[in-house]
């Protein structure tokens, strides 16, 4: 079975890479949407000002900040394995 990977919705390049890699990709549009996910991908754009954290899953959290599709492809593995 395919691992899931949750990436944010501009990452468009990320998940194109990751579908050739066999990963079944998923778009979090909400944070129930990171539910059930192997690794999830964020851009790093929506950093908590506040300081306030609801963790809503206990897969790792890759931020794409500065990142090529392909680091980003090989973080994930090295990360769910």
């Amino acid at each position: 079975m395919a691992k899931k990977i949750g990436i944010e919705q501009s990452l468009s390049d990320v998940e194109a890479a990751l579908k050739e890699k066999g990963y079944d990709v998923v778009m979090m549009k909400s944070p129930a949407d990171a539910q059930g996910c192997d690794c999830c991908v964020v851009t790093g754009l929506d950093n908590n000002v506040q300081g306030i954290a609801d963790t809503v899953t206990q897969a790792p959290v890759i931020t794409a900040s500065g990142m090529t599709a392909e680091e980003i492809c090989s973080e994930v593995e090295s990360r769910i394995q």
